[in-house]
């Protein structure tokens, strides 16, 4: 079946502060869903945005350098996996999306959201469904906060290998699924997801050592 493509998305807003925002890691098993907010500058225009599942890793590296020498502004939000744990992963992506854009340095008169609705917040702002096919600053959010979270599986797998957390990002892949169940979850895996909670509860493990606090703070 042919898809139809979606149309051109016209934005209420025409200034020049408009604040895109996108967030990565929602269905992983492990390690915070992170969140971008970006303001990108209409001079100085970043070319071959696109939602950043359609980019090679090296494409996204690239324009991740791009997109912070170039933005206006730009702020990563994040909710850890123990704030997912406690406040489920819809909620926990809202905040972090607050986060976000409460971060940036330059104050947004509008901000567009991808998805089908927006955290309740006092920015002026709306969804934009696909939106990071459709809006260059959600695009470029998307982008951020992609390499932010690979990057940090990468440094998880190095702290805690066995479980392919650079190959597949920490999805609910098979091989990360034997891995689980092999050899426990760490202290970043998501105890409110349901193949975390049954590899514990087969191991009869049900209280962790804390979680790091700092192991990303260098990014």
């Amino acid at each position: 079946m042919t898809r139809v493509p979606l149309p051109p998305f016209e934005c209420r807003y025409a200034g020049r502060l408009l604040a895109g925002v996108d967030e990565v890691g929602r269905g992983p098993l492990i390690g915070a869903v992170v969140t971008a907010a970006v303001i990108l500058d209409p001079d100085n225009p970043v070319e071959g945005l696109t939602d950043s599942k359609k980019l090679s890793e090296k494409r996204r590296e690239i324009l991740y350098e791009e997109i912070t020498r170039k933005a206006l502004s730009w702020n990563l939000g994040r909710c850890e996996a123990r704030e997912v744990d406690e406040l489920n992963i819809y909620q926990a992506t809202m905040v972090a999306m607050e986060r976000a854009v409460a971060g940036l340095s330059v104050v947004p008169e509008y901000v567009l959201v991808d998805g089908n609705r927006c955290p309740v917040w006092h920015w002026p702002s709306e969804p934009v469904v696909k939106g990071d096919l459709r809006v260059a600053a959600i695009s470029a959010a998307s982008i951020l906060a992609k390499v932010t979270r690979d990057r940090e599986m990468v440094e998880l797998d190095r702290h805690w290998p066995g479980y392919g957390l650079a190959r597949h990002k920490g999805y609910p892949t098979p091989d990360h699924l034997e891995a689980l169940n092999r050899l426990g979850a760490t202290p970043q895996h998501r105890r409110s997801f349901r193949p975390v909670r049954e590899a514990l509860e087969a191991a009869g493990e049900m209280k962790e050592k804390g979680f790091p606090t700092d192991l990303f703070e260098h990014l």
